[in-house]
């Protein structure tokens, strides 16, 4: 059966070159399209759609204010459309926050500008945003929200261990995992390094909105950046980030490169440089993502001596990357988003 899909956006050359793109796949249909939030409302409660794909920008009620509500009241997977500018990835950011499961970019201010660049990936996420488990990214969502109005935190320390270092990958439904996950961190946990995809300008926002809601620091690693205690260092979009030792500590090195797994910055690139500098020193996390990308990486790790941990199906968006790690081999512990700290800090301690 098709994968129907309703298309919401103002520009009515938008609705068309989308449902042009989109029609091209035997595997999806669009039943319908709508010009603003009232009209989709309507589409919604009529025809029950399978994926909306929904414009940031519309007059009468925006699309984040729109999205909550059909979160609310009729949850239905949502693929967001967005501009790659600095304001597209503040408003993108809050739409992921809100219940979006995943985000295509248009390139330019035009939809028919790239529109090559973006066909094969609207065609692809859409399709992957269907099979998504809507159930775990709704109750993410809400332990996130939880984590702002309560700030949790762990009723224990870490051990205190030296020369430690978690890595964690992530891509489709990460944003919020990591919120999670990482607000239960403490000031004494040891440094950690992230790789979320992300495109270039959309991972300063995202730490800056991380180092708000958590105890340790978060921010977009820089060329040289000490990893620490207490300190999160996320790979900035477009750039390959590995670890290096540099006399008694670790650091991050920034590089361009050629795409890794399909990405840039790549899961697989920073954990073989964890495996390659801190073996046994490091624990791995692979969290929700679509596709392969951490997978051979953390096998490199576990093969190292580091201890590896992925995200169950249960608690993912999309179970990808975890279960292609898992059915490698490549994981000694598959863990729910909410067990995955205690398990961090249980590693920790048999570790001092």
């Amino acid at each position: 059966m098709a994968i129907r899909v309703l298309i919401v956006d103002d520009s009515a050359t938008a609705r068309t070159v989308l449902k042009d793109v989109l029609s091209k796949d035997s595997e999806i249909e669009v039943i319908a399209t709508a010009p603003d939030a009232y009209v989709a409302r309507d589409k919604i409660v009529q025809l029950k759609p399978d994926v909306i794909c929904l414009d940031v920008e519309m007059p009468r009620m925006d699309g984040i204010s729109f999205l909550k509500k059909v979160m609310k009241y009729f949850p239905t997977p949502v693929l967001m459309v967005s501009s790659l500018t600095q304001d597209g990835a503040q408003v993108t950011l809050d739409a992921l926050e809100a219940g979006a499961i995943d985000y295509v970019a248009k390139p330019h201010s035009n939809i028919y500008d790239g529109i090559d660049e973006i066909q094969k990936e609207l065609i692809q996420k859409v399709k992957m945003v269907a099979s998504s488990n809507l159930g775990a990214r709704i109750e993410a969502r809400k332990a996130k929200n939880a984590v702002v109005e309560h700030k949790p935190r762990l009723s224990y320390s870490l051990a205190q261990t030296t020369n430690k270092l978690i890595a964690i990958g992530a891509s489709t439904g990460g944003t919020v995992a990591l919120a999670e996950l990482l607000s239960r961190f403490t000031k004494d946990t040891p440094g950690v390094v992230i790789v979320q995809h992300m495109p270039g300008g959309f991972t300063n926002s995202f730490a800056q909105r991380l180092n708000s809601l958590c105890e340790v620091e978060v921010k977009e690693a820089e060329d040289g950046d000490i990893i620490g205690r207490g300190r999160v260092l996320i790979a900035p979009g477009d750039l390959h980030m590995v670890v290096r030792r540099d006399g008694g500590n670790y650091r991050v090195k920034l590089g361009t490169g050629d795409k890794v797994s399909g990405h840039r910055p790549s899961v697989d690139v920073l954990f073989n440089s964890v495996a390659s500098h801190a073996g046994a020193n490091a624990i791995g996390v692979l969290l929700t993502g679509m596709g392969s990308d951490g997978a051979k990486g953390m096998l490199k790790m576990k093969t190292s001596g580091a201890s590896t941990i992925a995200q169950d199906e249960k608690s993912s968006v999309v179970w990808g990357m975890p279960k292609v790690a898992y059915d490698i081999g490549a994981v000694d512990f598959v863990e729910s988003l909410s067990n995955i700290d205690v398990k961090i800090v249980s590693l920790l301690n048999e570790r001092k």
